[in-house]
Order: C-alpha cells, then structure tokens, then sequence
C-alpha cells in the first residue's frame, strides 16, 4: 500500500514538475524568469504600431523631385539676371564695337576714377542723383494713392459701375509710354486741344509750353506716373481687402459704425502690413526708375533736370558712344542697390520681426 503510494505520488510529480516535502506533500516548482527590460517594451511598441502602416517615400526622393520643378526657372533666372553679369568686365576695358573685346585696351579703373575725379562729370552725376531720388521720393510719397483708391473703390455699391471705373484706371498700365507722349502731345503741345481752346477762347494769346518747359518736370511726370499706374497699382490691395475677415465688418455694424467709421478703423489697419512690405520694397528700388517715362519725354528744354540714372546710363553708353563709361555707373548702381535691399530687409526683420527676403 505505501509502496502504491509513494508511485502515485511521483507519476503526479513527474505531471506536475513539482516536488515533494518531507510529509510526501507535492510542491510546485516555478521556474526562475528574467525581469523584461524597458528598451525591449518600446521596441515591441514601435513594431506594432508601425505594423499596419504603409512605409513612407524616402525624404530624399520627395526633395529631389521638388528640386526638378524648380530647375527651369533656375536655369531663367540665371540666363537673364546673373549670366549677364559677365559684361561688367567691359567696365574694365576702352572697349569699341569695332574692335571687340579683345582688340580694346585694358584700362583697370580708370572710368571709375573719371567719376570722382572730373569736376564736370561730379556735376552731371550730381544733377542725375538729384533727379533720380527727387522722383523716387515723389513716388513714396504718392504709394498711399493706390490703397486709398482701392478703399473707395470698394464702398462702390453698384458692381457695374465699380468695374467700369477699375477697368478705365487699370487700362492705362497696358499703354506703352510712346503711346501716352502721343496723347500728351495732342493735349499739351503748343498746338495742341489744350492751347487750341484756351487761345480760342480769349484766356490766352500765346500759346503755354507744358512740354517744352524745364519748370516742375519732376511733377509733371509723376502725375503721368500716377494716370498710368494707380488703377494697376489698386489690383494688390482690393485681393487683400477681399480677404479681410468679414466678422469684423459684421461686429462694427452692430456696434453702430459707419461706412466712413468703418473704413477707417478696420480696412485700412487690415491693409497697413501690405502696404509697409511695398513700400520697403520701393525704398530697396530708389535707384531703379526706369528709363522710357524720361526717354519719351525728354528734350532739349528739360533734359537736365528729366535724366535719372538709367536715362543717364543710355544717353553715356548709346549717345555719348562710351560704354565702357556705362558699365561702370551700371555697375555702381547694381551695387548700391544690393546695399540698399539688404539695409531695407534688416529694417524689416526689426520692425516686423520677419525679413522680406
């Protein structure tokens, strides 16, 4: 009976992987398990989450396929904006058509020194700085014509008559300058309908000179300036009006506010950072007129105070038959305006707190 016992006992041992005490009471026995490691968890985590998602386009391929869109506008700007700098050497040359570079003489800086050191050339550049920030100035000035003709532009009512009025503005940007000296000379010229009307009726007996005057041309061509460009110059600021949230508009009628009330202290604060960021970008520009406003206008009665540098540059280097002496005022004049761009985004990065470039 006891020897049945004890076979019983460990058949159930050898079922159980336990063992027995002294009293022949069977023991469990556990085996011994390492603790689990926390690294070993967050790497079972990551493998089960990360499980059922589809893996993701490399970075890099995402980059460069971005890259690609942007290649042909690269290659433009550097055709047109950076390759052409290579002329800049002729600065450095008495370059002649005839002759071509390599015939010309190497001269070093000797067109830079003429500038500072002819006094009759001091005058001129003098005389042409003085015009050029004259009718730069003028131009800030007047920028707040623009937003102010957007503002009213808006309050029109009646749509029809809101896009008759923005298209007989806008339509003069489209003009060529040669197009507006045609019908200023219609208007102004000493045969002109203006004259023609004043003598006519008796105001006059001599005809006035509005064109072939050197009295106010810096006026005289800033107001063709405005006629031109205010309906175009309008276009940025009515998009920017157009995106103004409307709860405000909505929360000042309920207040009680005006048409002038609201204008006043909702559109026109909405529009001040547009309005800032060109206007920085027109102070980065004060050296960069244009020249066929003054070409077309130009003649012998005001030709001295109407030149702006880039009329200055075209009349020395075609004109004068020197480009070499062109290059070089060119060149100084992309330089300063590279000074003046980086002066006005250091400015803009303190006052706004983000830089325009």
């Amino acid at each position: 009976m006891t020897a049945r016992r004890m076979e019983a006992q460990d058949a159930a041992l050898q079922r159980n992987g336990g063992a027995a005490d002294e009293a022949g009471s069977p023991v469990t026995v556990t085996p011994a398990v390492d603790p689990v490691r926390p690294e070993a968890v967050q790497t079972a985590k990551r493998k089960l989450k990360g499980a059922g998602e589809p893996k993701a386009k490399p970075k890099s391929r995402k980059s460069f396929a971005m890259f690609l869109s942007i290649v042909p506008f690269l290659i433009l700007v550097f055709l047109f904006s950076y390759f052409p700098l290579y002329g800049w050497i002729y600065s450095l040359f008495d370059y002649r058509p005839a002759r071509g570079l390599d015939g010309s003489e190497f001269v070093g800086l000797q067109w830079f020194e003429l500038l500072v050191s002819s006094p009759t050339q001091l005058k001129q550049i003098g005389q042409v700085m003085a015009n050029t920030l004259g009718m730069s100035f003028l131009g800030i000035a007047t920028s707040i014509l623009p937003l102010a003709f957007a503002v009213f532009l808006n309050e029109i009512k009646a749509k029809w008559f809101k896009n008759i009025v923005q298209t007989l503005t806008t339509l003069p940007n489209f003009i060529s300058w040669v197009l507006v000296y045609m019908i200023a000379f219609s208007l102004f010229s000493t045969t002109g309908l203006v004259n023609t009307v004043l003598i006519d009726s008796g105001l006059i007996t001599i005809p006035m000179k509005f064109l072939d005057s050197d009295q106010n041309v810096w006026l005289t061509m800033m107001a063709w300036s405005i006629w031109k460009g205010l309906g175009w110059g309008a276009i940025m600021y009515l998009a920017a009006i157009a995106g103004i949230d409307q709860s405000l508009y909505e929360s000042a009628k309920v207040d009680g506010a005006g048409r002038f009330k609201t204008m006043w202290y909702i559109t026109v604060p909405q529009l001040m950072p547009t309005y800032f960021v060109l206007l920085l970008l027109s102070i980065a520009n004060l050296l960069n007129n244009g020249m066929e406003q003054y070409y077309v206008f130009q003649n012998a009665f005001n030709k001295e105070y109407i030149q702006v540098l880039d009329l200055y540059v075209y009349n020395v280097g075609i004109t004068g038959n020197s480009l070499s002496m062109a290059t070089a005022i060119s060149m100084l004049k992309s330089i300063i305006s590279v000074i003046l761009l980086l002066t006005v985004n250091w400015l803009a990065k303190r006052v706004r707190g983000t830089a325009l470039i």
